[in-house]
């Protein structure tokens, strides 16, 4: 570059330019774009463009501006344990609406009507967000919990339910939540901490205690319901430790979307059935069942996903002890079935085990020597 800077002061320091273009000069300064400062000098020109000052390479030679701060929305906290309350909550919920819809519809049939409509919600959902296809890493994952949670689960546990009575159903589902904890233990290398187990067996302890006081002495219990109910268990223990790497790779909407839609797909051989008993179910068990695929299903199990992405999968397998609590709370306000005085201690209980695996144990600082 030729052309010269024409400044009101000299020095042989450093001079701030602004974005002012001078045209004196001889040769191609003008049409480089060289800039009238306030010095001139041997130093290094740190200069302060305005919008419309063009970006030469003089600028790469100037005192280096510290890089922008990179940040985003901080993280709150409360988001995963909101999301665990909404699964709960709309989860409690779904076993009101399972006893009606239960009633005009056969334990396949209701849960691939669930299992359609819940996919045609989340395949809405997936389309307005763009989501798209699941990476393949994550594929293994959601077909192994969509046939063994989606499918498996709500089959079986419908068909159970026809079997025993609700206590029993209760109790023996509720191993569910210590699976959880000791496949993730194991299969996922996740960590037991003491207050995790301890408020699993307080929790447990209150769904016993509930099933107890719920069961009518037992004596309506048989072999088949009781084995149905237990493979139940084991289908939803497996299917969320499946989820949990998954959710990994993909989105939690992802991961529910396709999980369902591989239930609905194993679930496909009750098709006729599901037609046959439409026709002449009333249309209070309909809406059930449709309730049944939007909140429990689509929205419940998305905010599960996204509470599932960010804690443990033992931690999340507690929380939904807090269900039969509000099972107790939901039946009795929208059925008017006054719970007994133990099914009330049970649930207390089941609330306590929740609020003691939720916990964190302090730690203490150490006091210097």
């Amino acid at each position: 570059m030729t052309g010269a800077i024409r400044g009101t002061g000299t020095g042989t320091g450093a001079g701030a330019r602004t974005g002012t273009t001078a045209d004196t000069g001889t040769g191609t300064a003008a049409d480089a774009g060289t800039d009238a400062g306030t010095g001139t000098g041997t130093g290094a020109a740190a200069r302060t463009p305005t919008a419309d000052t063009p970006q030469g390479p003089a600028a790469a030679h100037g005192p280096e501006a510290p890089p922008p701060p990179v940040s985003g929305p901080a993280p709150k906290a409360w988001l995963p344990v909101a999301a665990a309350g909404v699964t709960v909550l709309l989860w409690a919920s779904a076993f009101v609406s399972i006893r009606s819809a239960g009633a005009a519809y056969s334990p396949g049939a209701l849960a691939l009507g669930r299992l359609l409509t819940g996919a045609l919600v989340l395949g809405v959902f997936c389309l307005v967000r763009r989501e798209g296809v699941p990476p393949r890493a994550a594929w293994p994952g959601i077909v192994v919990s969509g046939v063994l949670w989606f499918g498996v689960y709500m089959v079986v546990l419908n068909w159970g339910e026809q079997e025993v009575d609700a206590g029993t159903a209760a109790m023996v589902v509720n191993i569910g939540p210590l699976l959880i904890a000791l496949l993730g233990g194991r299969l996922l290398r996740e960590s037991l901490p003491p207050r995790l187990l301890a408020g699993m067996a307080v929790s447990f302890a209150g769904a016993v205690v509930v099933g107890l006081s719920m069961s009518g002495g037992g004596g309506d219990a048989s072999v088949l319901g009781v084995l149905l109910c237990l493979l139940a268990a084991v289908a939803y223990a497996g299917g969320v430790v499946a989820q949990k790497p998954a959710l990994a790779r993909a989105s939690a909407l992802q991961v529910t979307t396709f999980g369902c839609a591989i239930g609905a797909v194993a679930c496909l051989p009750f098709a006729g059935q599901l037609v046959d008993q439409a026709g002449g179910a009333p249309v209070s068990a309909t809406l059930n069942m449709v309730y049944l695929g939007v909140f429990p299903t689509a929205l419940a199990f998305t905010t599960w996903a996204y509470a599932l992405a960010r804690t443990t999968a033992g931690r999340m397998g507690a929380t939904t002890y807090a269900v039969p609590a509000l099972v107790v709370l939901m039946s009795w306000l929208a059925l008017g079935e006054l719970p007994a005085p133990l099914t009330l201690v049970g649930g207390a209980l089941c609330l306590a085990g929740v609020a003691v695996s939720r916990s964190r144990s302090r730690v203490r600082p150490r006091r210097p020597a």
